[in-house]
């Protein structure tokens, strides 16, 4: 398994991303003005969603701890905070550094590139190996998992490469115009999803991809929350690609739910179910 400090990292990030999502979820038109870069009070909510997700996320991967089971979350953890930072530094003559909310922005992606570093370099120390835990992964689940890699990568690699005046960036899905900086924040956050998501098109068990959903599900209530808080902000008449924005998160956040019914959460029960 990975190492202690390892570890204790990944509950450091869980703190870090409480504190900040609680901040920017709860009080986004207070720091919409004062944030790192120009963003308006509901995409200040979503980053706030996207913070309180991960911490959900790394809290219950450090506490599960377990490789085969968490490695997943690990993955888009580390991503992010790669991702997250390469955005914010390539926009970098954006950033807005006079209030202490920027800087605890960048102290977050700080800590989350510690905290990556040390995981990769326990990876490659440690060569942890992957265990087939849980039941066998039937044909729909391993399809549905190719399709989303497939479709939120593709969101992410868009995001990260859209110009001004793509299609879909003029509020036509996302109900308000977004800045590059945004975009490419947007883009990098999906990205990470599909790669955390990624290696589990190998994993012909459940256990691994129960988890992942599970530790991800705090994302989906989260963001889905702050676009419901949002709602007037759609015109669903002019502007339908605002169902797709919201209904996306909806069946996301269905599909998990029905699956951890079904198969749980992939947790011990889950792994000593059945390992073959």
């Amino acid at each position: 398994m990975m190492s202690p400090l390892s570890r204790g990292l990944t509950f450091g990030l869980s703190l870090y991303y409480f504190v900040l999502g609680a901040v920017l979820f709860l009080l986004p038109t207070s720091m919409s003005g004062v944030f790192a870069w120009k963003v308006s009070s509901f995409v200040t909510m979503t980053i706030g969603g996207w913070c309180l997700g991960n911490a959900w996320l790394a809290l219950v991967t450090g506490w599960r701890w377990r490789w085969s089971q968490v490695y997943a979350s690990l993955v888009y953890l580390w991503t992010f905070g790669f991702l997250q930072s390469a955005v914010a530094l390539f926009f970098y003559n954006k950033l807005r550094l006079e209030h202490p909310i920027s800087w605890l922005y960048l102290g977050t992606l700080a800590f989350s590139l510690l905290a990556a570093v040390i995981g990769i370099v326990d990876l490659l120390r440690l060569k942890p190996v992957i265990e087939p835990l849980g039941k066998p992964a039937n044909l729909v689940s391993r399809l549905i998992n190719l399709f989303f890699v497939i479709f939120v990568g593709f969101l992410g690699i868009y995001g990260l490469i859209a110009g001004e005046g793509w299609p879909a960036t003029n509020a036509g899905v996302f109900p308000e115009l977004l800045s590059l900086f945004t975009l490419h924040s947007f883009g990098a956050f999906y990205l990470s999803l599909a790669a955390g998501a990624l290696p589990l098109l190998w994993n012909r068990h459940l256990a691994a991809s129960l988890h992942y959903a599970f530790s991800a599900f705090g994302l989906v209530l989260m963001i889905t929350l702050a676009a419901l808080w949002n709602i007037e902000l759609f015109d669903f008449a002019n502007r339908p690609g605002g169902l797709v924005y919201i209904g996306i998160y909806l069946v996301v956040g269905l599909v998990s739910m029905l699956y951890f019914i079904f198969f749980g959460t992939g947790g011990l029960s889950a792994e000593k179910a059945e390992v073959n």
